[in-house]
């Protein structure tokens, strides 16, 4: 930040002095296995919809606490994402599984958030404790975070040949870089395919 400052603000450049490298490193990613050891293991019917909904939709944490009933277009198996982050609206993919439990989960609701706690809506350390609890139910020894299940969503849709430029739109990325980290992974998945020629 003080380089920054010196050589784009002061217009002082300093010579010799390396800035450190960020390193980005590869997100963590269930398998489509574990996602549904995890959706299985959740505990209540609630709990399983919020890990079907994180899965289903690529969410943030932050977006699926604040989610309302009235941002639902079951006909349309889709979600609204209102004031996201960078404070824009995006258009969120429902699954045709998701939609059938929630008409379910809705007959009998009132509240305006869709998964309300005791005073509004849920908290996000809520959220991460039924993840938690569910990996280690699952066995699943990775790091695994709500965050898990939207880096999880973003792979498996690549790996199903859904368009880079699709993923970005559905997950709210402003920049495309951003979104390409999940084509690293997918190439890391593809590293563990055995040739067919040791089949034979």
């Amino acid at each position: 930040a003080l380089l920054f400052y010196y050589n784009e603000v002061l217009g002082r450049s300093f010579r010799g002095i390396r800035t450190p490298k960020i390193s980005r490193n590869l997100p963590i990613v269930l398998s489509k296995q574990e996602v549904k050891l995890m959706i299985k293991n959740a505990g209540s019917k609630k709990s399983k919809l919020m890990l079907k909904m994180l899965y289903a939709s690529g969410l943030r944490v932050s977006e699926l606490v604040n989610m309302k009933v009235n941002q639902l277009e079951l006909d349309n198996k889709t979600a609204w994402v209102r004031s996201g982050k960078g404070a824009k609206d995006r258009l969120v993919i429902l699954s045709e599984n998701l939609v059938k439990d929630l008409r379910i989960y809705l007959e009998n609701h009132s509240s305006e958030y869709l998964f309300p706690g005791r005073q509004g809506a849920l908290s996000t350390r809520n959220i991460q404790q039924i993840v938690s609890l569910s990996a280690m139910k699952s066995g699943i020894r990775k790091q695994v975070t709500p965050h898990t299940f939207r880096h999880s969503f973003a792979t498996h849709l690549l790996e199903n040949g859904t368009d880079i430029r699709l993923i970005q739109e559905l997950l709210g990325h402003a920049d495309l870089s951003t979104t390409q980290i999940y084509t690293h992974v997918s190439d890391a998945a593809k590293r563990l395919v055995k040739s067919p020629l040791d089949m034979i």
